[in-house]
């Protein structure tokens, strides 16, 4: 039995998040802590670290609701992420069930911040700042939010625990807490971009990409633990290798990590249109082992409403962007979200919406409706919407998007896919006990997209198969192996 203190760590939020996790459990285990399984949950843990999202207003509560919950199963309770981040000192103040509120710059430091909760010591937390206004950072250094730190003997030590590093070579701070044959690979920290609706900005700070080497080096290590999609994430891809003075290290990169041994697919994310170059399309459409796939962060159509939001196109432009991409690749996958309702979008505006939708053959949709967010320009913008008027075009633009979707879905049938196998069908909750597996075609990304119920015959987890579509149920497929 270990006689090592217990740390249960709950993640919420995106996939940058995911990464920040494996970082925190790395830095907690070389502290020398133990980390609760998913049996053992907050109930077997001595701290619960919650790791929030700060985004929206139903993210702020759900990261809340969490840490009151973690409180009532009697561990010490510490607040960390986006949230914590972004409040500091406020939310210390309005939640004292949390023991500790914990910035970004507290990550390199979590084993002595642990040790002050179990001893009872209570630390002030940080006054917020607007990270944006900070100093820039070389590329060659590591910003302390949310970084990953490729370290040559960390915190003293010869060697860091099992399974945090590989066994030579430079050291990638990061420890897998789900398992399974996808992971997340954070490119970059931070945003530059300034729309008018986002805070996301002011608390992660400028964008700062991490070097090609050592997101390399990252996804030999992943590899190394069975993954075979590696999600590329970030604020902003497009703009990877700015700040490292290469516009095309994105285009460069993405070969590279194609080629690491045990990699299969490649997967990147959130992409903004308007810096998506035609080297990049080209470089997803057309490398080997890289998905043709496009997370498009379009946001709206409407040319007045994006110049509002600080943002650039229009339904033409965007287009036009979605036929270059299938003129490459016809069967390519688009993702994007919108939002409805935003001050001063008029209904020739949510009209230009809706045409765009219609005419885009978009594979997955996020329909979020405009509501203010302390700490933006939008929130101060005039024209605001009535709450009513905005859930109405919610709803009618969901209901297109579903009907939409399901049809882009519908007209895969007959085609062949290559699906990831990740799941069991019946662990996946699926009515056919034999049913085979449950995973996901390469326009269909992890937990926001559709996914594939694979038949046949000699299936593993982890394989990539071939599959031909024989039937679709809303956005996701039915494919068997022949």
């Amino acid at each position: 039995m270990s006689t090592r203190r217990k740390v249960s760590l709950i993640t919420l939020g995106c996939a940058r998040n995911e990464v920040d996790s494996e970082e925190l459990a790395a830095r907690i285990e070389d502290a020398g802590w133990d980390l609760a399984d998913g049996a053992d949950g907050a109930d077997g843990a001595d701290v619960v670290v919650v790791n929030t999202c700060g985004f929206i207003e139903a993210a702020k509560k759900d990261s809340i609701d969490t840490l009151l919950a973690a409180h009532d199963s009697g561990a010490k309770v510490v607040a960390a992420g986006c949230m914590a981040e972004r409040y500091g000192s406020e939310l210390a103040a309005a939640l004292p069930e949390a023991d500790a509120v914990i910035g970004f710059d507290d990550y390199t430091s979590i084993g002595d911040r642990l040790d002050d909760v179990m001893a009872g010591r209570r630390r002030d937390a940080h006054t917020p700042r607007d990270r944006r206004t900070l100093l820039p950072i070389s590329p060659v250094e590591r910003p302390a939010h949310g970084s990953h730190v490729v370290v040559p003997g960390h915190g003293g030590q010869d060697d860091l625990p099992d399974g945090v590093a590989p066994a030579s070579g430079p050291r990638v701070l990061r420890r897998r807490l789900g398992g399974g044959p996808v992971a997340p690979l954070k490119l970059a920290s931070g945003c530059d971009r300034r729309c008018t609706f986002c805070a996301i900005p002011a608390f992660r700070g400028a964008y700062v990409s991490r070097p090609p080497a050592e997101v390399l080096e990252e996804a030999r290590w992943l590899a190394d633990h069975g993954v075979r999609e590696l999600v590329l994430v970030s604020e902003n891809s497009t703009s990877y290798g700015k700040d490292l003075g290469d516009l095309r290290a994105l285009e460069k990169l993405l070969p590279e990590l194609a080629a690491v041994d045990g990699v299969e697919r490649v997967r990147v994310s959130y992409l903004q249109p308007a810096e998506t170059r035609p080297g990049l399309i080209e470089a997803i459409c057309g490398t080997p082992g890289v998905a043709p796939y496009f997370d498009m962060s379009f946001q709206h159509a409407s040319g007045p409403v994006l110049r509002s939001m600080r943002r650039f196109g229009d339904r033409e432009r965007f287009l036009g962007l979605l036929d270059q991409i299938r003129a490459l690749a016809p069967e390519a996958g688009v993702r994007s979200n919108f939002i409805v309702g935003f001050p001063g979008e008029t209904e020739d505006d949510f009209e230009e919406l809706v045409e765009f939708l219609s005419a885009a053959r978009l594979d997955a949709v996020g329909v979020f409706g405009y509501s203010d967010e302390e700490g933006t320009e939008a929130a101060n913008l005039d024209g605001k919407l009535d709450p009513a008027d905005v859930a109405a075009r919610v709803e009618e633009l969901s209901g297109l998007a579903e009907e939409l979707t399901a049809q882009r879905a519908e007209d895969r049938v007959g085609s062949v896919v290559r699906v990831l196998l990740e799941d069991k069908a019946e662990q996946a909750g699926d009515a056919e006990p034999d049913g085979g597996f449950e995973g996901r075609a390469e326009h269909q990304a992890p937990e926001v997209d559709g996914t594939v119920l694979v038949r046949g015959e000699g299936l593993a987890l982890g394989d990539i198969v071939e599959a031909r579509v024989v039937g679709s149920d809303g956005v996701d497929l039915i494919a068997d192996v022949s």
